[in-house]
């Protein structure tokens, strides 16, 4: 594919109505492929979303799954200069955005969840995951993925300490779910978040500790929104330049 027309982003927003079910004739080549992919998103944030659904499909890939791959193959071709860029900050703050799709999955209906970590302006750490159990409302998907966010951002934490490098102030949490973040703070089970398991709400000690704040941040400006779902082009390429995946001088 090394002379296809390139696209603007990595998954399209719309779904085909009806979805090819027929088994892909070459699973090995499918398989192989996702695996290169994996090994590009070590420095590509931006294809953390789109390959974390491709591999959900590496046991039986049909031909709509290998038409999702050639369209992940067709953004890298337009974006090959493009790559993570690290720079010198002044800051060792510690800020990190949870987000979550609710139900996104259409076979199990899991949600799926995304969490970006920045030490200072510099994104550490980053993931695009489907969640393990189905959550039955958007605070709990939500919620989930503060979880998912606040063990990350504590090992990082340690490591910085470790190092000696740690500011001493209490990581942020951004979250755009004004449900998942009352949870968070308020110490009393409510009547519609009694099912959640309780290793979720550890959460809440940490913030009782002061280790974690935190806070509501607007939709707009949700950057693990790009970790969650399909996004329009304009957008797409708005939160790439966030997650300072830049295109880099040859």
């Amino acid at each position: 594919m090394s002379e296809c027309k390139p696209l603007a982003t990595p998954a399209a927003v719309t779904q085909s109505a009806t979805p090819s079910t027929d088994e892909f004739e070459n699973p090995t080549q499918y398989r192989r492929l996702v695996g290169a992919l994996q090994y590009l998103t070590i420095t590509r944030p931006d294809l953390s979303y789109a390959v974390n659904r491709l591999c959900q499909f590496m046991h039986m890939p049909t031909d709509e799954h290998w038409g999702l791959l050639k369209r992940v193959l067709r953004y890298v071709k337009g974006t090959q200069g493009y790559g993570l860029c690290i720079t010198p900050s002044s800051s060792t703050d510690i800020h990190a955005y949870s987000d979550s799709d609710w139900a996104e999955c259409p076979i199990d209906r899991k949600s799926t969840s995304g969490y970006a970590v920045y030490l200072g302006t510099n994104l550490v750490s980053w993931l695009s995951r489907k969640q393990r159990t189905v959550a039955r409302s958007s605070i709990e998907a939500e919620y989930k993925g503060l979880a998912d966010v606040s063990a990350e951002v504590t090992w990082i934490v340690s490591l910085l300490r470790e190092l000696g490098l740690h500011s001493g102030k209490s990581a942020t949490l951004w979250c755009d779910n004004l449900g998942a973040t009352y949870l968070a703070a308020n110490p009393v089970f409510h009547a519609r978040t009694k099912h959640v398991e309780i290793d979720y709400h550890f959460v809440r000690d940490k913030v009782a500790s002061g280790d974690f704040v935190v806070s509501f941040v607007c939709t707009k400006d949700q950057i693990a929104d790009v970790f969650t779902k399909p996004l329009p082009a304009p957008r797409f390429q708005a939160l790439r330049d966030k997650l300072n995946v830049v295109s880099q001088p040859p």
